[in-house]
């Protein structure tokens, strides 16, 4: 018999972090998250300053069989003039009633608040993973993207989730990349420097005010992606503290007109790679080793953001990004890339991939659901 409860103490928390380890244990593909981070994203998060998320547990016979989060992003809703609600955090086993149980719950606990459409899944907005993967289930994830078993897509169309839209994922292989874009670099950067424009490495020693610049940016250069939300203050310096401790600054690129920041590419490394082997995600007792001494055997990275404020699209900048990319990655001894995510519709993001010769190679899904 299928029971589901909400998490409430420590220990389900604990339960709930830990069941992807269990579920995907014999899956050579499967990279646990870090037990530390995961729980500070559902406890600590300034995500929670303003929006909500209510985690479940579904048991049957005692063990437990799969997990959801009900999420209510206020901001979300502020931004876009919506009513949604939101599901994220979702793994179960091979059993379409387990999936239904759990979406049935999160909807029941939206509905409470009032909500008329639920989408997800989304850990816990747009701005942190999301996205069902629905094909390329031959490799691990990169940092920071999703995995899951190939019934999940299965299971959510059958109860009526329908596709919002697909996130793209494009490999990018060296020596099969075009590599125009290194040879028009200098004949770019002369012409955007008659208009007193810079390209150059983020500032590591002055982090804290790159942040402040690199945000007004993400806020406005991304503000018409489908689900975009803007991050607040808290939520972005958040992020980039993180991002910080894997950061390299040859692979953190910013735009600069007169001193002020007008767009930037941002690249990490494929720390992936390494986490794939700290057990169950503990850093403790041997995981940190395995960390710190495993960063210098990475070999790929991922294209994590690419943007350009709207006045300055299309004057060379994102071509010297993507050229100053390929060429300190090859430098580096990185072997393989992958720029993610794409929205399926964002027509101009899938060109340059296509005219650098990226493959598209894994896409994930977000549903939506009345209700």
């Amino acid at each position: 018999m299928k029971q589901i409860r909400p998490v409430s103490s420590k220990s389900e928390l604990k339960s709930f972090i830990d069941f992807p380890h269990d579920l995907y244990q014999h899956d050579a593909n499967y990279v646990p998250e870090l037990y530390i981070a995961q729980r500070d994203l559902l406890t600590k998060h300034p995500f929670l300053q303003h929006s909500s998320i209510q985690p479940f547990l579904l048991f049957e016979n005692g063990k437990i069989i799969g997990r959801i989060a009900a999420i209510l992003n206020n901001n979300h809703n502020q931004f876009n003039h919506t009513n949604d609600g939101f599901f994220g955090f979702l793994d179960a086993v091979d059993d379409e009633e387990a999936f239904r149980v759990l979406t049935d719950t999160a909807v029941s606990w939206l509905k409470e608040k009032g909500v008329s459409n639920i989408i997800g899944p989304v850990n816990p907005s747009t701005n942190e993973t999301c996205g069902v993967l629905v094909e390329g289930f031959d490799s691990s994830p990169m940092i920071m993207m999703t995995y899951n078993y190939p019934y999940y897509d299965k299971h959510l169309q059958k109860l009526g989730f329908g596709k919002k839209t697909d996130l793209i994922a494009y490999n990018l292989e060296k020596g099969q990349l075009n590599e125009k874009s290194i040879r028009l670099m200098d004949a770019f950067r002369a012409r955007l420097a008659q208009k007193n424009i810079i390209i150059r490495n983020g500032n590591l020693k002055n982090f804290r005010k790159e942040v402040d610049g690199l945000r007004k940016v993400y806020n406005e250069a991304w503000d018409k992606n489908l689900g975009f939300v803007p991050m607040t203050d808290a939520e972005f310096d958040y992020m980039a503290k993180d991002m910080k401790l894997v950061l390299d600054p040859d692979f953190c690129l910013v735009a600069e007109h007169e001193g002020k920041l007008i767009g930037f590419a941002l690249c990490l490394p494929d720390i992936n790679q390494v986490q794939k082997k700290v057990k169950r995600g503990r850093l403790l007792p041997m995981g940190i080793f395995k960390l710190l001494f495993g960063k210098k055997k990475i070999n790929a990275i991922r294209i994590l953001a690419l943007g350009v404020t709207e006045p300055y699209r299309k004057m060379g900048i994102e071509a010297i990004f993507y050229g100053t990319i390929m060429q300190k990655g090859i430098e580096k001894g990185m072997v393989h890339g992958e720029a993610s995510w794409i929205l399926e519709d964002n027509l101009m993001m899938n060109q340059a991939m296509q005219n650098i010769n990226g493959k598209p190679y894994k896409k994930y899904r977000i549903y939506e659901k009345a209700v």
